[in-house]
């Protein structure tokens, strides 16, 4: 069997059985719906009793056509939000619908990157961690960001007002018995697109489960034998994923607060983990030079190597179902895509130490945090340069073109952008989030809000 597509032939734990919550299923627009001649959607007569309802009764091929249709109702409400009820668009919605089908697909991509320009006048830095921030998320409704730090907190912040609204301060000696919180330094940080959850993992191998509300404690999985590097939420699920020291990623289900299996192959510490929509993950594994797309139903893996890398993949992104980037600590860039064992694009020296950077700090460029907007061509990676770089990727992503480049000074340990495209957030530490090789000692620990102004609304959609 290649290398390249293979099944898991390390067993890990069994995978425990979850009992799925009843709920309800998501309408499929694209799903076909077939009726035969004796299919009787509503009948006229009634041989059942009175007490029971008609959806009691209602056929899966008449209930999928009723929630479709009840989709496209909502669709055309919410035009008429903007428009006229006589000046409905039907193709608007048309589109729409298309657009939906596209992106559940994984083929979705708008070009947005040359219309959206940071606002570095009014760029805001916001201070409540005592070391180095480490990463940062921000909620799908773009209402609150919450980071976390080398000092083992944990901040809630509104992003209108720039104000800390909640913490939890890391458990050390002096904290009060059965406090709940990390024993360390927290690493990685991920929220559920509900944003009823907010996870976190760090130094002490725990990843611990919070209201993210109220920042309080729900759960602590254990099982992790080294530090917890990278988390991951798939999309619109609770199904989340962890990366570790420990060469493993396991996979979670917060539903039922429990542990699903363990996916062994990497042969160096996992760094980083990304996941959209699909059942499927994709990690970095450090020094053995690869990434890799996990399956889940399929139990199986698909292995990228980049013969260009000299040392490491530090982290990773997914750009839509198909393609990810990964960086690496040689300063450069590598979109891969899932179909292909080499990377379709390289880019080397994508953050170069030069004259302009600031004092200390690494003697190389390391690629330390990449972020994208899913489903469009925008693209931004921090290292330790002095800046923050936003990137343009081309259509089939052949090639990735520098942008914007915006003045950051510090290690970019995490990146994450606003659901929408509004705003970039960076998590800003003295030190690299995994270690203490340098220091900049002028550099201050903040959370740092990029406002992202976008010229032009309207994105152009390709199958790519």
């Amino acid at each position: 069997m290649p290398q390249f597509f293979m099944k898991s032939t390390q067993k890990g734990k069994k995978r425990k059985p979850v009992t799925k919550p009843s709920i309800k299923p998501k309408v499929k627009v694209h799903d076909k719906v077939d009726f035969d001649d004796d299919d009787d959607i509503a009948s006229s007569g009634k041989e059942e009793s009175d007490y029971e309802s008609e959806s009691d009764h209602e056929t899966a091929q008449s209930k999928r056509l009723r929630l479709a249709k009840e989709y496209i109702k909502q669709l055309e409400n919410e035009e008429i939000d903007t428009k006229e009820a006589d000046e409905i668009d039907k193709d608007a919605i048309a589109h729409r619908l298309q657009q939906d089908v596209l992106e559940d697909a994984g083929q979705l991509q708008k070009f947005i990157a040359d219309s959206i320009t940071p606002d570095q006048e009014n760029i805001i830095h916001m201070r409540g961690h005592k070391f180095s921030v480490t990463c940062v998320v921000i909620s799908s409704d773009n209402k609150f960001v919450f980071s976390a730090s080398k000092d083992g907190s944990i901040i809630k912040w509104d992003i209108t007002t720039h104000k800390k609204l909640l913490k939890i301060d890391g458990v050390s000696k002096k904290s009060k018995s059965g406090q709940k919180g990390h024993k360390g330094q927290i690493y990685t940080i991920a929220i559920s697109s509900d944003v009823k959850f907010l996870v976190t993992g760090g130094q002490d191998m725990l990843i611990n489960i919070w209201n993210a509300a109220d920042l309080s404690w729900q759960h602590t999985f254990r099982g992790h034998r080294n530090i917890v590097t990278s988390l991951a939420f798939q999309k619109k699920q609770h199904q989340l994923f962890s990366a570790s020291h420990d060469k493993t990623i396991k996979v979670w289900n917060l539903n039922e607060m429990a542990y699903v299996e363990t996916l062994y192959g990497h042969e160096d510490a996992v760094l980083g983990i990304d996941s959209l929509s699909r059942d499927h993950a994709v990690s970095c594994g450090g020094r053995d030079r690869s990434v890799r797309l996990w399956k889940i139903a399929e139990e199986s893996q698909l292995i990228f190597h980049s013969s260009n890398i000299s040392s490491s993949f530090d982290c990773v992104t997914m750009l839509n179902e198909d393609y990810f980037l990964a960086g690496g600590d040689d300063g450069s860039l590598s979109i891969f895509n899932v179909r292909k064992k080499k990377p379709v694009t390289l880019r080397t020296n994508a953050h170069v130490k030069g004259e302009n950077s600031p004092p200390g700090g690494c003697d190389e460029s390391w690629v330390s945090s990449v972020a994208s907007l899913p489903y469009t061509d925008l693209v931004a990676t921090g290292s330790c340069d002095g800046c923050i770089k936003l990137w343009r990727c081309e259509k089939s992503f052949k090639s990735l073109m520098p942008v914007h480049t915006i003045k950051v000074n510090g290690f970019v340990n995490g990146l994450k952008f606003s659901t929408g495209g509004e705003y970039l957030i960076a998590a800003i530490g003295q030190e690299h989030r995994l270690g203490r090789w340098w220091q900049m000692r002028n550099v201050k620990n903040t959370v740092c809000i990029i406002p992202l102004k976008n010229v032009n609304t309207n994105g152009v959609e390709e199958d790519t």
